[in-house]
């Protein structure tokens, strides 16, 4: 299926448009791609007065930070007890950590830069079966009594169903320090603050060469980038590198539609809280009314068959949360690409003494980017205590030819959803 527009792009508040590298270019730090991570440790150098390029191979925003649910949730993907099993309870505890203090440099940085990207409070896991909830529970018992969190509300049925339409899900677990906002406005949010802050940013200028030593070369097709330190921040989207952490990495499509308007009172009628939602499925369902009243849903579509904006996967799978939106018109889906590690915990670490490289954030990056771009400028700087942790995390080698991971990715999307259905 061809996809139609993004919402995000129809809804923009105003793209600044930059040229692309010609010539050459010295600075003390160069990054490569313009999304979550890569703007954010820009603008964390730059605001400690060190000169930063960024090199973005389409525009800012292009990829998974333009695309994405906007959700933002504590902790990570992996949830915070099989983190535990991962790493340890010591580095668990600084994992912890880390996902709280990114919910204040995200928050904080909306604030400070007047980023106007449509924030609101509060996500909502929502469970379809006992055993779900049985674990949402387990999940919640384990943050209070372990790391002292307090941001998580029980939410029974008859409740959730007060908040929610529909009869797909029997509860959930509220996190009051969540939420979800406008990815692609944040971003563009992010490279405002990061070009008033002194960075250069330059689109269309594909990173296509490393040159390795005391001093990193970058070359584009009309440029070329000399810097101190290199950071990648492409995330999924930065695959033909034949770097080492690649290997760690499972690109993983996900669909996103946006309905037409349903207005105030349909709206509401579907959902009359402002909170986002995800479910516990392993395969999730993710969803999210705007403030122009579309309900946007997202999840990751595994059929084979010829689709139209009409009739796919994903509006099948909204009807089953919310049947009585049979009638509604889909005016926009949209795709893009995350990548998942097999521990669900991102990959973050150095390849060489100044090449720096954060992805495999596993569906968390809003969140998750916020505290590493910070934590990656602090190891510019010669601070490593807080990237040292991430080096303790053991990521599996995954198949890297697509002729392996496609087959790989649906058979495991399968024997989940089959998991799932038992």
């Amino acid at each position: 299926m061809t996809k139609s527009k993004n919402y995000y792009e129809e809804t923009a508040n105003g793209r600044a448009y930059h040229t692309s590298l010609q010539g050459s270019k010295q600075a003390d730090v160069c990054v490569v791609g313009a999304g979550f991570t890569g703007l954010g440790v820009a603008l964390e150098l730059a605001l400690k007065g060190l000169s930063v390029v960024v090199l973005e191979a389409k525009f800012v925003g292009f990829g998974a930070s333009g695309r994405n649910g906007g959700q933002i949730a504590s902790g990570y993907a992996a949830g915070m007890m099989d983190a535990t099993q991962v790493v340890g309870a010591t580095d668990a505890a600084k994992l912890w950590e880390f996902s709280e203090a990114a919910k204040k440099i995200l928050y904080n940085r909306i604030s400070r830069f007047d980023i106007k990207c449509d924030l609101n409070q509060g996500e909502l896991y929502a469970a379809p079966k006992k055993s779900h909830l049985k674990w949402l529970r387990d999940e919640k018992i384990f943050c209070e009594e372990t790391f002292g969190y307090s941001g998580y509300r029980w939410i029974e049925r008859e409740e959730f169903r007060s908040l929610v339409a529909g009869d797909r899900y029997i509860g959930a677990l509220l996190d009051v320090e969540g939420g979800h906002l406008h990815p692609l406005n944040y971003t563009l949010g992010l490279a405002g603050a990061a070009v008033e802050a002194g960075v250069q940013i330059f689109e269309n200028s594909a990173a296509l060469e490393i040159e390795k030593g005391v001093k990193i070369g970058i070359r584009t097709a009309s440029g070329h980038v000399t810097a101190n330190s290199l950071v990648l921040a492409g995330n999924a989207y930065l695959r033909e590198f034949k770097i080492e952490p690649n290997k760690h990495l499972l690109p993983v499509e996900s669909s996103i539609l946006a309905t037409e308007p349903l207005g105030e009172e349909r709206a509401a009628q579907i959902m009359s809280t402002k909170a986002c939602v995800a479910d516990t499925y392993f395969d999730l369902d993710y969803f999210k009314m705007t403030p122009d009243t579309r309900l946007v849903y997202g999840g990751q579509d595994l059929s084979w068959k010829k689709q139209t904006l009409q009739n796919n996967s994903i509006r099948s799978n909204m009807l089953k949360t919310f049947p009585m939106l049979e009638d509604v018109k889909i005016d926009y889906m949209w795709d893009g690409r995350f990548a998942a590690t097999s521990s669900r915990l991102p990959d973050v670490g150095r390849i060489e003494s100044n090449i720096y490289y954060a992805h495999g954030y596993s569906g968390q990056g809003l969140l998750l980017s916020a505290v590493i771009s910070d934590i990656l400028a602090d190891a510019i700087e010669g601070e490593m205590g807080r990237l040292d942790v991430f080096s303790k995390i053991r990521n599996k080698n995954l198949p890297q030819s697509k002729m392996i991971q496609v087959p790989l990715l649906r058979l495991a999307l399968l024997w989940n959803k089959l998991k799932d259905a038992l």
